[in-house]
């Protein structure tokens, strides 16, 4: 049986610009004003904790990057409470799967208080209840381990399951995982990246182009194969 594994930020929820603002006030708070979205784009996808430890070598800020990160989180939790969207044909894409049992997950690179504030804000939380987050594995994406243990929590083989990713770093893992992975690039001009080549399906302008109806049909001709 098929399984699906959503990765959360940027692929079920309009996330990326609450992180964006949560990193720009932390850095801003260690001497580090001036903090765009087109240097925060290049963290897409990749682990808060990740991010915090490049920015803060980068910037050579004298905070322990635990502090860094507690510090983003409140702030990012703060913002998520109450301006978190989920994508609404994601949505539908989320209820349809529920209604017919098949078995779910997200994955992602937040943390669990994180996860589950956004799930929570949006609803979500009522039809995607396992869940993991990269502070629960050894490694954060691009490596598989965060996909591979939420095909451990739902009983699923990695081949039997196919994640949804908006990033790059999430295709690969996908990719390395040894799972399908149906992608909708954050960015219309990332969709050429190398990580996207071995998606089974590929949204090439991201959420501006994904439909429920595609993706659905898409997954039945794979569960069907």
């Amino acid at each position: 049986m098929i399984s699906v594994i959503f990765d959360l930020d940027g692929t079920l929820v309009d996330s990326e610009p609450n992180y964006y603002e949560s990193g720009r006030r932390t850095l801003e708070r260690h001497g580090v004003p001036g903090f765009t979205w087109e240097q925060h784009a290049a963290f897409i996808g990749i682990g808060t904790r990740e991010t915090l430890e490049i920015l803060r070598e980068r910037h050579t800020i004298e905070a322990p990057v635990d502090q860094l990160l507690a510090e983003q989180n409140a702030a990012y939790l703060e913002l998520a409470r109450g301006r978190t969207r989920a994508f609404p044909e994601m949505r539908t894409f989320v209820e349809r799967l529920h209604a017919e049992g098949i078995p779910m997950a997200v994955a992602s690179g937040s943390s669990r208080e994180a996860i589950e504030a956004v799930l929570a804000g949006t609803g979500l939380d009522a039809l995607l209840s396992t869940t993991v987050s990269a502070e629960e594995v050894e490694r954060g994406k691009p490596a598989p381990d965060v996909f591979l243990e939420a095909a451990r929590r739902l009983g699923a083989h990695p081949a039997d399951c196919v994640v949804v990713e908006d990033a790059a770093p999430g295709a690969l893992a996908a990719h390395a995982a040894g799972m399908e992975c149906v992608a909708l690039p954050h960015a219309a001009s990332a969709a050429d990246d190398p990580a996207f080549a071995t998606a089974g399906l590929l949204f090439r302008t991201g959420h501006q182009e994904f439909t429920a109806e595609i993706a659905y049909d898409w997954l039945s001709e794979h569960r069907a194969a």
